[in-house]
């Protein structure tokens, strides 16, 4: 369910090279970090899992006024890697300067393990390592989160139901779900999309359901939030973009909505250029 190899080809298209080549960066411990120099730490452990492990990335000349950027990925919620994030945290090193950026795993579902809680789990220990180590990295409390199909469902999720403090400033949603109790969903007859839904429990109560949609869990203090569907799309129906887009619009929540007729769970071309500049400006107003 990754978006990579569209947004290798937007990068491709639209030339924009990330070229961190004059950045000093720094080998300090983190005891030790200036905070003049760029930093990068990779495979931060933050559990015992081989997958509980994020890669962050410091600009140069950060305050503690400086934000975070977190890249979910996807995969279904039991696949996908951080690493195939990595092409749009080298756009956001070239576009945000000034943005701190974690780009995280999270331990993946299977028979024994359900995606809930056990991932949002996993976003909330990342996010209190953050402002735990806030001083120590120079940067501040305040996030905004960008996933991909299955990392969107997650950061919608977190940042509507688990942001206890509202540190969220906005969250970027690229085809993922957002309602567990649409009737496409209850009444589809896919095999393959519906072995994707059963990792959440087979036949599981409507109000679990609405537990994990991030569409029931939106409230009027829900952070910005910008949505990119795309109308052919096999595994997120249309319905899954228009009814997050229209609780949004009833809580009079800030939101932009964007759908992409002719687009599958992913495009490329001017319509993936169109997504960026987007995403760039409501980055730029709201982060």
């Amino acid at each position: 369910m990754s978006l990579k190899s569209n947004f290798l080809l937007f990068v491709a298209v639209v030339t924009i090279i990330c070229s961190c080549s004059n950045e000093k960066l720094s080998e300090k411990p983190t005891s030790e970090l200036d905070p003049s120099e760029y930093y990068q730490e990779l495979n931060i452990a933050y559990g015992d899992d081989s997958d509980q492990k994020f890669d962050l990335y410091l600009p140069p000349n950060r305050t503690s006024n400086t934000k975070t950027m977190i890249l979910v990925h996807g995969g279904g919620w039991s696949a996908g890697d951080k690493n195939d994030l990595n092409y749009l945290k080298d756009l956001l090193r070239q576009d945000f300067p000034n943005l701190a950026i974690a780009n995280i795993n999270y331990r993946l579902a299977d028979e024994n393990n359900a995606p809930y809680p056990m991932q949002i789990n996993d976003i909330t220990t990342i996010v209190n390592y953050l402002n735990d180590n806030k001083a120590k990295y120079t940067i501040s409390n305040t996030i905004g989160f960008i996933g991909t199909s299955a990392g969107a469902h997650l950061s919608l999720l977190w940042s509507y139901a688990f942001d206890a403090n509202k540190n969220t400033d906005m969250v970027c949603s690229i085809v993922g779900p957002t309602n567990f109790t649409d009737p496409a969903y209850l009444n589809n007859v896919d095999s393959d999309l519906q072995d994707i839904i059963d990792l959440y429990g087979v036949n599981p109560a409507i109000s679990f359901l609405e537990e994990i949609s991030p569409v029931h869990q939106a409230t009027a203090t829900s952070p910005p939030t910008i949505l990119f569907y795309g109308g052919l799309d096999p595994l997120i129906p249309n319905t899954q973009g228009t009814a997050m887009r229209d609780k949004l619009q009833s809580l009079e929540v800030v939101h932009q909505f964007t759908l992409y007729p002719d687009a599958g769970h992913g495009w490329v071309g001017l319509e993936l250029l169109d997504t960026w500049t987007k995403l760039k400006v409501f980055i730029n107003t709201h982060l």
